[in-house]
């Protein structure tokens, strides 16, 4: 039987599967919606790189949760105080959220997501933000799916010379 799914806070040590979970997200998710050129190049080693050094700093102000199940990584969530430029607000932003595709459907996400809101409304913050690429109709029904909506703001956003917009959504906290 399998072990319930336990979310936690990230360690160095699930770097390497968070970076790989995350570049086979943005491969399979973005496919048709990003050159595909520039998806082929994305580098899981070199993600990882990058994830261990941020993460060897310390200090900053975003949370990374995992969720593990039998011991295996099986996705990654991110959040933090809501980027808008160099201001910061009181709402937080959803930066990132990426499950193994072999466990879509199987509640990894929405437990991820569930955990982030958590922590959000437990810390205070009003609302919860996110971008999501335009065309991105999965994720865009699964955020809806969980209560955000889009507000209206669009952000223009540029791969390697193709245009892939952005659009912002919305929660509500402090219902």
């Amino acid at each position: 039987m399998d072990d319930p799914l336990l979310i936690r806070e990230m360690t160095l040590a699930d770097c390497d599967r968070v970076s790989e979970i995350r570049i086979r997200g943005w491969q399979s998710a973005y496919r048709g919606l990003m050159p595909q050129p520039f998806l082929d190049a994305l580098s899981v080693t070199q993600d990882a790189e990058r994830r261990r050094a941020r993460f060897r700093q310390g200090g900053g102000s975003a949370v990374d949760l995992v969720a593990e199940q039998d011991g295996e990584i099986l996705g990654w969530a991110c959040h933090g105080p809501y980027r808008d430029g160099e201001l910061r607000t009181e709402d937080a932003e959803l930066y990132a959220i990426y499950v193994d595709a072999q466990r879509f459907r199987g509640g990894v996400g929405h437990a991820l997501l569930r955990e982030s809101v958590r922590r959000c409304t437990t810390a205070g913050h009003p609302r919860m933000l996110l971008w999501v690429l335009e065309g991105n109709t999965r994720a865009r029904r699964f955020y809806e799916r969980h209560g955000f909506r889009a507000d209206g703001t669009e952000e223009p956003y540029e791969v390697d010379g193709v245009p892939v917009p952005e659009v912002r959504y919305t929660k509500d906290l402090s219902l």
